[in-house]
């Protein structure tokens, strides 16, 4: 969840480190801090709160040097405060680590460093295991060995690296559970748990695996694992160029993120969709096409809004392809010892590829035998490299906090999918042309929305200091009213919960009154009818209805106070279009209160860590 960066070569270490940092300030953190060696000294400076405040501190005493290692820190163990802030030293000052991740037996080794006579200042983890591999070190003047020895008996998770005045020509950097790659330049290297740290600067990085470690100096690196074996390391060239991770004109990322959607959902499907043929060609999933024609049951397994997308894609693929579907918390999935079978195939679905409990599922699924597939947005991601095939999203990188453009991707492959194993299965050709000419215009149609979105701003100004919102839907826009409900708590503070409409009347009904702003999905399908008598139960208890409604819908604005209008399509593509609304009024309603869109308190972009 933290960001980790370390440069070796000949430009300034600190400069490149805070800028670098800079660019990792989207994964959420609450404290910052840099270390390099010069003339033979460690200097570290460090700061809770921002990169800006750590920027200060290094005007009034820069730091020097062509090695270093940065970190923004989001508090795990220990508050928020200077002391508690990253890099770490060992006791003499000669040492110092960044670390993201947890050290689950952090208190045993503690009790062991004190009995030993070290002494132990902060109430963090990594200051324990930034000790300890110095007490390893005492005994064998070896840095690289201390650290694999001292990374062997650690329990948890971890992306490291660490620097040192005992061998001042290198960077030792390792992982386990928290990504770490090393970006290879023009004799100069950079470590780093995100590539948006390195592409300015290099587009070749090796991807260090679980348990692997390696050893980098200005002439080169060695790769291996923690147990002392020799890798074979691949070299991967980042697909992304730096203008992606710039805001381009938008006062926000999430905002620019929401305007980019016309072309990242063209993205989705570029080359993969057939109309003619009603039929999708997705070559990632041909591998496994026996066996995906096989399966008796399909699982989905995510977190947070990719769990939304997941809902989605449950309806669709039951639907389309008639094979039952089954929406699992990755976060829940492992220790539930879960019922697998060998010909079931299980998805895992995450933006960054790197989500903690979602990789933890995907080892729990290959261990039980399954079939193992992947929906992922960033190449050379754990997911991406761990599963046995699958299908990139392809949105970009997504550096706001609050997941958009990544969401309606993922409901666009996931309708791909649909496609896919419905033609290999009962879907006639015609339907299959009607849903692949359907998904076609998606592009155009979003960009109607967004074109529109003035009038979502009035709403977000009248509603601005709600308490609660309540967002309400059915069949394939339920999962839509509890990503709605998601981003408005995400990035706003505004208490807000999603339901399925029918389930209104038995609880959440009690919540109703002329304070309680509620969000209806209500697009014309099958249970239009049954929405609008939901609407009518909450207008009887004087609450303030909004309304997402389909283009032409007359009735409905004789009983919401406000309609957001979208274009028609076909049912199970409506939740693409009815999550834009939502996420601009969630957009607007956290401006007018003031806040940090793109970096919510207490979150973090990528959650790397139980």
């Amino acid at each position: 969840m933290c960001g980790i960066v370390g440069y070796i070569g000949k430009q300034d270490a600190t400069q490149l480190m805070v800028n670098a940092l800079r660019r990792l300030e989207y994964r959420g953190y609450d404290s910052a801090g840099v270390a390099s060696i010069h003339a033979d000294s460690l200097k570290v400076h460090k700061r809770a709160g921002k990169v800006a405040d750590l920027e200060k501190l290094l005007r009034k005493n820069p730091g020097k040097g062509s090695i270093g290692i940065g970190h923004t820190r989001w508090a795990t163990h220990g508050n928020p405060n200077d002391l508690n802030a990253h890099p770490h030293t060992d006791n003499s000052g000669e040492i110092a680590l960044v670390h993201n991740g947890i050290i689950e037996n952090y208190q045993s080794l503690r009790k062991k460093l004190l009995e030993e006579g070290y002494v132990l200042h902060s109430e963090t983890d990594t200051e324990v295991l930034t000790v300890f591999i110095r007490s390893i070190y005492d005994k064998i003047n070896d840095l690289a060995e201390a650290v694999r020895l001292a990374l062997a008996e650690a329990q948890g998770a971890f992306g490291i690296a660490v620097i040192s005045t005992l061998e001042p020509d290198k960077i030792i950097a390792a992982r386990r559970g928290s990504p770490l790659l090393v970006g290879i330049g023009d004799s100069e290297y950079i470590v780093a748990s995100d590539a948006t740290a390195i592409i300015q600067h290099t587009r070749q990085v090796l991807y260090l695996n679980d348990n692997e470690m390696a050893i980098v100096t200005s002439e080169g690196y060695v790769a291996k694992t923690i147990d002392n074996e020799a890798i074979d390391s691949k070299i991967h060239n980042l697909e992304f160029d730096l203008e992606r991770i710039e805001r381009g004109g938008f006062d926000h990322f999430m905002l620019k993120e929401i305007y980019e959607q016309p072309s990242t959902f063209r993205d989705a499907f570029r080359g993969r969709l057939l109309p003619q043929d009603g039929q999708a060609r997705l070559g990632g999933l041909i591998p496994v096409v026996e066996k995906l024609r096989r399966a008796p049951r399909i699982i989905l397994a995510a977190c947070g809004t990719s769990w939304h997308a997941a809902l989605v894609g449950e309806y669709m693929i039951e639907m389309l392809a008639r094979v039952p579907v089954e929406v699992e918390f990755a976060s829940e999935f492992r220790y539930r010892n879960p019922v697998l079978n060998k010909e079931d195939v299980v998805f895992a679905i995450s933006q960054s590829g790197e989500t903690a409990d979602t990789l933890a599922a995907v080892r729990e699924a290959k261990l039980k035998g399954a079939t193992v597939l992947g929906i992922v947005n960033v190449v050379g991601s754990s997911i991406a490299r761990e599963t046995e095939a699958g299908v990139f999203i392809h949105a970009g990188p997504e550096i706001g906090v609050a997941s958009t453009k990544a969401f309606t991707s993922q409901i666009g492959v996931l309708a791909l999918i649909a496609l896919f194993l419905g033609r290999m299965q009962h879907l006639s050709q015609r339907d299959g042309v009607a849903i692949a000419m359907a998904l076609k215009q998606i592009p155009e149609q979003i960009q109607y929305i967004l074109d529109r979105s003035e009038a979502i701003k009035t709403i977000a100004h009248k509603f601005k200091d709600a308490r609660n919102f309540m967002y309400l839907g059915r069949s394939f826009n339920f999962p839509v009213a509890l990503e709605g409900a998601l981003k408005l708590k995400e990035i706003s503070y505004i208490h807000a919960e999603g339901y399925q409409a029918a389930e209104m009347k038995h609880g959440p009904l009690a919540l109703i009154d002329e304070h309680m702003p509620v969000v209806f999905i209500a697009t014309q399908d099958e249970i239009y009818d049954k929405v609008i008598s939901n609407i009518e139960v909450v207008r009887a208890r004087n609450g303030s209805v909004i309304a997402i409604a389909n283009e032409g819908d007359s009735r409905i604005a004789e009983l919401a106070e406000h309609v957001i209008y979208i274009p028609n399509t076909i049912p199970m593509l409506t939740p693409i279009l009815t999550a834009l609304p939502l996420q601009l009024l969630a957009y607007y309603i956290a401006l007018e209160r003031g806040c940090d869109v793109d970096m919510p308190r207490n979150l973090a972009k990528s959650v790397t860590v139980e």
